[in-house]
C-alpha cells in the first residue's frame, strides 16, 4: 500500500528496506591509517568529497573504505533520492540489479554524530546491524534518525560532505518516480562513476 505523503515514521520504516543481508566473505580490513580519510565520488551530477571519521565510527569507516577500494561502488547509482530527506545510494546498478555485499557491519550509533545536513550515514534495514554497503546523505537536519531514534537505535552517521554540497542539492531535486519495489527512484539515473580514496587531503569547503 502506498501513500501519497507518508509520515517521517513510515518513511523511517521502508526507507533502507533494500540493504542486501547476504554476502561474500569480508575481506580483512586493517584499521584507517588516517583518522579522517577524504573520499572523492564521482557522479553523473558532478563530483562529492566525503570526509570520514574514524575515530568515532571505525566499524563503520573500515567497511566504507573495503567497499572504496574494490570498487565497488562503481555503477551503482542513488536509488532513493527524498528532497528534504535524504539520498540513498549505494547498492544497485542501472539494470536495478542488486550488488552482492560483505557481511553486515554492528550499528555505531551512539557515538556522539549526528544526522545533519550533508552528513554521511549507514544506511540498514529494520536489524540495526544490517547495514552493509549502502550509505545516504542527508539533506536535512534528521533529528528522527538520530540515537535512539523512533526505534531504539538510529542511523549511525560516520563521515561529512566537505566538497560538493552544491551536487547534493542538485541531486536531491531531481525528478523521480515510483517503479516496481522502488520508491523515490530517480527518473533519470543518477549514477556513481567512480569512488576513491584522495591521496592529498582537501580543506573543507565551509
Amino acid at each position: 500500500m502506498h501513500q501519497t505523503q507518508p509520515s517521517l515514521f513510515a518513511k523511517l520504516m521502508t526507507l533502507f528496506a533494500g540493504v542486501a543481508l547476504s554476502g561474500a566473505a569480508l575481506a580483512a580490513t586493517p584499521a584507517a591509517a588516517n583518522p579522517t580519510p577524504q573520499v572523492e565520488i564521482k557522479t553523473s551530477m558532478g563530483d562529492i568529497v566525503v570526509e570520514l571519521n574514524h575515530d568515532k565510527a571505525p566499524k563503520s569507516v573500515d567497511n566504507f573504505l573495503t567497499y572504496v577500494k574494490s570498487g565497488f561502488y562503481k555503477g551503482t547509482i542513488f536509488h532513493r533520492v527524498i528532497d528534504g530527506f535524504m539520498i540513498q545510494g549505494g547498492g544497485f546498478d542501472e539494470k536495478l540489479k542488486q550488488k552482492k555485499t560483505n557481511p553486515p557491519v554492528p550499528i555505531e550509533s551512539q557515538n556522539g554524530l549526528t544526522n545533519n545536513t550533508y552528513t554521511l550515514a549507514m544506511a540498514r534495514s529494520g536489524d540495526p546491524n544490517s547495514a552493509t554497503s549502502q550509505f545516504f546523505i542527508n539533506v536535512a537536519d534528521n533529528d528522527a534518525l538520530n540515537y535512539p531514534g523512533r526505534d531504539g537505535f538510529g542511523y549511525t552517521v560516520f563521515g561529512k560532505v566537505i566538497k560538493g554540497q552544491e551536487v547534493v542539492d542538485k541531486i536531491k531535486g531531481v525528478l523521480v518516480d515510483d517503479k516496481g519495489i522502488f520508491q523515490n527512484i530517480p527518473v533519470i539515473p543518477v549514477v556513481i562513476k567512480s569512488a576513491t580514496i584522495l591521496k592529498t587531503p582537501i580543506q573543507p569547503k565551509l
